[in-house]
């Protein structure tokens, strides 16, 4: 069947010019505490995933693009979703995934297998951002483009870049990689005037799991922040597998609070965070020193951690939380601690939602 198309679109595109940029502020909800709570992203970010090899980073993805939706809106949500490089199993497990549970009715599929050819590779992520460009500032609406996998694009970008016989950068790839890659992420945003946006999840798995190769490291110049996936928690059984201390949202503190999600939100975030690495610290001692070196205090930090692991981080890429769910297991968690721990959030905030608040008062005074 011959395809009609309403436009025709140079892939190349163009980044959006700073000046006519508006300030991404609208809080995503993707339904998994560690993203929604602590990194959360908002309308017009690029936020990528950093992942490693053989780490379930297709699981999530999946889970994003099914579960994410902006709150108290009624603009179209469409996903674009871009296969980099990928196996036939991955490119069919994204696309049953979408088939069983409709996320397909609202997404835009570009696939370009393994075995494709490299140029073709470089065309996919340009072909899916002009795909989402028209859909956002022409149809207004807003879309989440996930490319996955980066590694693969800039690899592809080294082969032809070697074919040319152009002199090699850092570990070989071009010297003009850091400019290639701004070319697709600074595609991302919102524009004054319009209604649509574009928010984009870039996925790349680092080689060797090493944050200083050179795709991590400039994409993490580019871009508002990452999410880390860890093997670590990802042996232990901690689905999805996000490692939440050297992750970040840059623009989280825009997308949080009173009328985009609750006023507590920035508060128990930062005890969350300040409470899981006291927790991890005196589980660490207490690997060196043993159990009975530790404070009553630390054990009930390294209680917290663990607890922390199991229930806030592991829910499974089945699970959809709305960020009221995260924010009351977070205060579930933190009422664990004694009350004089609790020095980030304010005693109007403890009042108001610290489950067992009367008790708590009195067993802590």
């Amino acid at each position: 069947v011959e395809i009609v198309p309403e436009k025709f679109m140079d892939i190349n595109g163009e980044v959006i010019n700073p000046a006519a940029r508006d300030y991404p502020d609208e809080f995503i909800q993707t339904g998994i505490s560690s993203i929604d709570h602590l990194n959360t992203l908002v309308r017009g970010q690029k936020l990528p995933i950093f992942s490693g090899s053989g780490l379930p980073h297709k699981e999530l993805a999946s889970q994003i693009a099914r579960q994410a939706q902006v709150l108290n809106s009624e603009d179209d949500f469409a996903v674009v979703f871009a296969g980099i490089g990928i196996t036939f199993e991955e490119a069919e497990y994204f696309m049953e995934d979408f088939r069983q549970t409709g996320a397909i009715d609202h997404s835009v599929v570009f696939m370009n297998l393994a075995n494709d050819p490299a140029i073709e590779r470089i065309a996919t992520p340009r072909m899916a951002l002009t795909a989402a460009e028209y859909l956002a500032y022409e149809k207004g609406m807003h879309v989440l483009v996930i490319m996955t996998d980066m590694t693969n694009y800039c690899e592809a970008l080294r082969e032809i870049s070697s074919a040319r016989r152009e002199v090699p950068g850092r570990r070989g790839y071009p010297g003009y990689l850091y400019t290639n890659l701004s070319t697709l992420y600074e595609r991302a945003g919102r524009i004054r005037g319009l209604k649509g946006s574009v928010t984009q999840l870039p996925i790349l798995t680092m080689p060797e799991d090493d944050k200083t190769h050179p795709i991590p490291d400039l994409t993490g110049y580019i871009t508002e922040g990452q999410i880390i996936l860890s093997r670590d928690l990802y042996k232990n059984g901690i689905h999805p597998p996000i490692d939440v201390l050297p992750s970040l949202s840059r623009l989280k503190d825009k997308g949080t609070g009173e009328g985009k999600t609750r006023k507590d939100h920035a508060a128990t975030m930062n005890q969350l965070f300040s409470a899981y690495a006291q927790g991890k610290q005196a589980k660490e001692l207490a690997v060196v020193l043993g159990e009975s070196a530790l404070s009553e205090v630390d054990k009930t930090y390294a209680k917290f951690a663990e607890r922390f692991e199991n229930e806030y981080l592991n829910q499974g890429y089945r699970t959809n939380r709305s960020i009221i769910e995260t924010l009351e297991l977070g205060w579930e968690l933190l009422a664990m601690l004694p009350k004089v721990e609790l020095k980030r959030i304010s005693d109007a905030l403890l009042a108001e939602y610290l489950p067992g608040e009367e008790n708590n008062g009195a067993k802590n005074r």
